[in-house]
Formats: C-alpha cells, sequence, structure tokens
C-alpha cells in the first residue's frame, strides 16, 4: 500500500489536468503511417515503434511528445538515449545537458523542424524538456512525462527492464529503435528486439514497425544492400586502402 506524506502530496499525485483541446499547429504534417501510429501510440502506455534509418520514427515520437506537452497533457518531455557510462559522462565539459549535447542533437533537429525554434528552446531552458542519460535513470520516476528513448537498439536487457519500469502516473513511453541495425556485440543483447516480440503478450505494450522512407530513395536500396550482406554472412569491413588495388 502506498503511503503518503500529507493529503496535499497525495492530491498532487492524483489531480485530474486541465488539457488544451485546440491542436497544435507544426511545421510538418504527419503522414497517413504516422497519423494511424500515432493513434495506437496514445492508446497504449509503452511503445516499441521500430523502422529504418529515415522512417520517422524519432520525428513522430517527438511530435507526439510536443503536441501532449503544449496541450498540457504532459508536464515534461523526458529524452534517454545509450552514450558513454556514467564514469565517463564525468570527465565530459559542462554541466549534463552541454555533456550529452552531442548525442541528443538529432532529437532537438527533430523538435525545431517541428515547432519554433526560439520556444523550444525555452521549454529546454525550463526544463520542460529534460536529458536524462541511460545511466541516470536509476531511481527515478516520471509522472505526467512523455519519455522517448532513442537508439533503443543499442539498450541492453538490463538497461530496457530498468528503464521501462520509470513510468509513473499519467506517462507514456515511446522506445524508438532498429532492430536490424545494433552496436551492441551480439545482436540477441538488444532489448530492445526482444521486448518488441513481447508486445503481443503484455497488456498496454505496443509494437510498431514503420515503413516508409522519408529520406533520399537510394537510403533504403543501400540498407537493404548492407543487410543482405549481413544476412549472407559477408563482412562488410575493411581494413584500409590495402583492400583496393592501387592503379598508381
Amino acid at each position: 500500500m502506498t503511503h503518503f506524506n500529507n493529503t496535499q502530496e497525495a492530491k498532487e499525485i492524483f489531480r485530474e489536468k486541465k488539457v488544451v483541446k485546440n491542436p497544435i499547429k507544426f511545421k510538418l504534417q504527419l503522414n497517413d503511417e504516422q497519423k494511424e501510429a500515432k493513434q495506437r501510440i496514445l492508446d497504449s502506455t509503452v511503445t516499441l515503434l521500430a523502422g529504418q534509418a529515415g522512417s520517422g520514427k524519432t520525428l513522430l515520437a517527438c511530435q507526439i511528445a510536443l503536441d501532449g506537452l503544449l496541450r498540457r497533457v504532459y508536464d515534461k518531455i523526458i529524452i534517454t538515449r545509450p552514450t558513454v557510462s556514467k564514469e565517463e559522462i564525468g570527465f565530459l565539459p559542462g554541466d549534463l545537458r552541454e555533456k550529452m549535447d552531442p548525442w541528443v542533437q538529432p532529437i532537438y533537429q527533430n523538435f525545431f523542424a517541428l515547432y519554433d525554434k526560439v520556444k523550444v528552446e525555452k521549454m529546454i531552458e525550463d526544463g520542460k524538456i529534460e536529458i536524462v542519460p541511460v545511466s541516470f535513470m536509476r531511481g527515478r520516476t516520471f509522472l505526467d512525462s512523455m519519455i522517448i528513448v532513442d537508439e533503443a537498439q543499442n539498450v541492453t536487457h538490463e538497461q530496457m527492464e530498468m528503464i521501462t519500469s520509470r513510468i509513473g502516473l499519467r506517462s507514456k513511453m515511446v522506445v524508438c529503435g532498429d532492430a536490424q541495425q545494433t552496436d551492441l556485440k551480439k545482436k540477441s543483447d538488444s532489448g530492445f528486439k526482444f521486448l518488441y516480440s513481447a508486445a503481443r503478450k503484455i497488456k498496454n505494450l505496443e509494437a510498431i514497425t514503420l515503413k516508409t522512407n522519408h529520406r533520399n530513395e537510394i537510403v533504403e536500396d543501400l540498407l537493404e544492400y548492407y543487410q543482405e550482406a549481413i544476412d549472407n554472412g559477408i563482412s562488410i569491413v575493411t581494413s584500409g586502402s590495402n583492400n583496393y588495388n592501387n592503379k598508381n
């Protein structure tokens, strides 16, 4: 049983939110595939959002999060992604936000593409959009938040269990990843791929794959070529110019 220190604490946790009903005008509009995925995400608590590079999965997650924040569905947007260890982060210059900046710039760019850059930067400055490295997630509970986990194919089983257990009341989580690509030594070490396969067994856990390519059409062809090579056991790692004939 949960115990509260006082009545005010209980009221804060179980308070009803005054949601803004008017739609938010974004600079980019979702396509039909993304609109369908958005509704499924809103109907779930945790969503595994898969897709190749350029499928728009992170953009979709950012649009849902920003829409919810601006309409007061959520109080905060939490962004996390696997980076360096907690110890290594400590050696980087600057505060936590400055340390994480190189890793979260792709997510910031999605926010800027969707909404006014100055207003987004103000949300970041005010802590409405918070960056939390995976190694700093342990022990926290996020209430009234939309949590975005990016590059989740590089999250281990232990990390995925820890991250998904951070969800508090009135919060949602979108876990973005490409199960075909991982920087982990073994694909089987990916918590993203494992949890994606469990979606049908767990209530309020959704698994969605986006298939439309939003980048140059050559991107899809290149990714398919490399994946076919990997599936056939062909090494695509080169060791420098010695792999090529020098005509000079």
